[in-house]
Parts: structure tokens; sequence; C-alpha cells
């Protein structure tokens, strides 16, 4: 039977409503908007949306060098665009095409998952805007697995009216701002506007700021002139310290569920869609509403870098707890076992030293989920 399509979101993060016969994910839509002023009499194209915040603004305070950009270099980009487009990944992604022809939203988050229901890739999904090719996205995904999709989306084209192309051209940054994304960020200056492609609130959460696609030949700090370049070091640590996973070290392909990976949480998937490939496993667990483990952030008691990826947690009893995953430095995500979240567990490293760490409940988790 196929589940229709709803025409209204619920706006609310990680919560879903419960009808007589069907339970439809409330997908939370953060109005996370970035004033944008266009330099030099540049006027923006029709593609890009000149919002404002939803805060209010102050003049006051330097607004140099306010944000910092992140050259992705281990997110790539694929481009698939034709007239099937949508229909094409509708069946192979765990969230809904339709949200990208809302109002609003040009960028989303989802997973590919394999016919067992596990991860197999983290993608974001960005419109094409103004093609005369018709419909399209780029398609951001591990740079490292990057044949592996590209064979897997060729596997489902099939018949489909899409073209599938890699974009070694392209490249992606991240933009966030130095303070914390709690404290305003009065104006982020676009000198450029016609040389940027994609522009976008990071779908996933707001601590994860904005992606910027651009010609690799483009330097970001001539599009966005309150910026500066950072070191990746420091957004994978960021990343690691609010508990946000990205690529395979983080969810290795055909290990990772997605739903302890906090995809719910993430804005990743619709339970309100038809059907897609790993769906079965995924809505039944989503249905009986229990998640034993979740991929959560871990603080270790001293900096290490040779914990084996998937190194077995124990509690001080001995109680098998979870899983490491992967870190930098004393920071790292593990998936752990909720019955054992607040307790301090203990780990081997690479040399056979115990590592004692501890887990923390994300500020981006719903309330209910917060460990008391």
């Amino acid at each position: 039977m196929t589940t229709h399509n709803m025409g209204l979101f619920v706006v609310a993060r990680g919560a879903f409503t419960t009808t007589s016969c069907l339970r439809v994910h409330a997908r939370r839509y953060v109005a996370r908007y970035l004033g944008v002023t266009f330099l030099s009499g540049a006027s923006a194209p029709a593609w890009i949306r000149v919002r404002s915040y939803s805060r209010d603004t102050t003049d006051d305070g330097d607004v140099s060098r306010q944000f910092v950009c992140y050259h992705l270099t281990h997110r790539t980009l694929l481009k698939i665009q034709g007239q099937d487009t949508g229909p094409f990944l509708q069946g192979i992604i765990t969230n809904d095409m339709e949200l990208l022809q809302e109002l609003g939203h040009a960028a989303m988050y989802s997973h590919m998952l394999n016919v067992q229901g596990r991860t197999l890739y983290d993608i974001i999904l960005y419109s094409l805007k103004n093609t005369d090719s018709g419909p399209g996205v780029f398609l951001e995904c591990d740079q490292t697995i990057k044949d592996s999709v590209l064979k897997h989306l060729k596997m489902y084209k099939i018949r489909r009216k899409v073209t599938i192309s890699p974009c070694p051209e392209l490249s992606v940054w991240a933009v966030h701002p130095k303070n914390s994304p709690d404290q305003e960020a009065r104006k982020l200056e676009i000198s450029s506007p016609d040389k940027v492609l994609v522009w976008e609130n990071d779908p996933r959460i707001q601590e994860m700021g904005w992606r910027l696609v651009l010609d690799s030949q483009m330097n970001p700090l001539d599009v966005i002139t309150s910026c500066q370049k950072g070191d990746i070091e420091e957004y994978h640590r960021h990343r690691y310290a609010i508990g946000l996973p990205e690529g395979v070290k983080d969810l290795p392909p055909g290990v990772a569920l997605p739903l302890e990976s906090n995809l719910v949480y993430l804005q990743g998937i619709s339970f309100s869609k038809g059907c897609y490939i790993g769906q079965e496993l995924t809505a039944r667990t989503h249905h009986t509403g229990v998640v034993r483990k979740r991929l959560m952030p871990v603080r270790l008691s001293v900096p290490v870098e040779d914990v084996e990826e998937g190194a077995a947690l124990q509690t001080h009893s001995g109680q098998p707890a979870g899983k490491y995953r992967a870190g930098a430095g004393e920071l790292g995500l593990s998936l752990v076992r909720m019955t054992y979240a607040k307790e301090v567990l203990t780990l081997k490293s690479s040399d056979n030293s115990i590592v004692t760490l501890e887990a923390s409940v994300p500020d981006w988790w719903p309330e209910d989920m917060k460990v008391d």
C-alpha cells in the first residue's frame, strides 16, 4: 500500500503526531535566516533569496572576520539532472524529495540505505536553480566513496531520464560564526553573488552554520567579505563536540543504522513518503518507539590518536556499553547504550591502556531525550 505524501509538515523537532492509521514524522525546520548584503551595487540573482535573521540585530560591534570558512576537502559533489530527478531519488533516499519544492527548502539532509535498512551514505542535496536542462540537484557526499555512490545511483537509474556526473571543478565550504551560534551574527556580506552556486543553511542543525559551493578556483574570501579561512581540524572538533556525524568514519557503510545515528533529529528522514530502499526495518523500528543505542558525543580522559574504530566500550563492572566510532584528540563519537549513557565508561587503546570517557546529550536533541 502506498502512503500518500502529506501536504503539511508540522514544525517540531524530533517529534511526530499520531492519527488513527498513520504516524507522521513532524519535521522541524528552524528559520535560521541570514541577513545578506550585496556589495558594489551587485543585485542578487533570482535563485538567491535575501533573508534576515529571526532575532533582532544591532549595528554595534566589529563584523570584520566574524565568520570562518572551512574547505571541506573530504566532501565532494555529484550533479543529478533531468526530468525524472525527483522520482528517481525518491525511491532511494530516506527523506522526501517534495520538500525541495517547498518555499525556503533548497537544501536537504538524507541517507541512502541498503536493503537491510543500514546506512550506506550520508548526503546533502541542494536544488539546482535556473537550469535549462530540467530539474536537478547537487548531491554532496564523502569524497572517499564517491565512486561507490555513483555506482549505486547508476544501478537504480534504469530508464530514468536523468544524467549523473561528478563535479571535480567545484568545492564545498562550511561557514560558521566565530562566536557561539546562539550569539547574533550581525551581517554576512556576499560581494559576488553571481559566482555562488550554493549558499544555504546547513539543513541538519543550526550549530553547523551554512554550506557554500563555489568553483574550485574561487577564493571564498572574495565572496564573503567578513570571513577568514579556518583549519579543517577545527571543523571536525566542532562536529565531534556537538555530536554530529559526517562521512564513512562516523557512519560506516553497511554498519550504521539510521535511527541510532539520530537521523530523525537531524531532519533527514520522512515517515510519510512512499517506499524506498531500506524502509521496512527503519519504519518498523520507528513505530515501536524503541532505540536502545544512539550515536553520542564523548569526551575521553586523555587525548588519544590510536583508538581503534569500533573499539568496545564497557562499564566499570565490565558490561558492554557500546562502540567507539571516530574522533579527534579527546573528542569523539560513540554508539552508546542509553542504559549506560550517564556512567563513566572505559575502552582500550591500541596499546592496551585503559581510557575513560563520558557521553553527553547534545543540545539539539529533543527535550524528552535528555538523560536525567
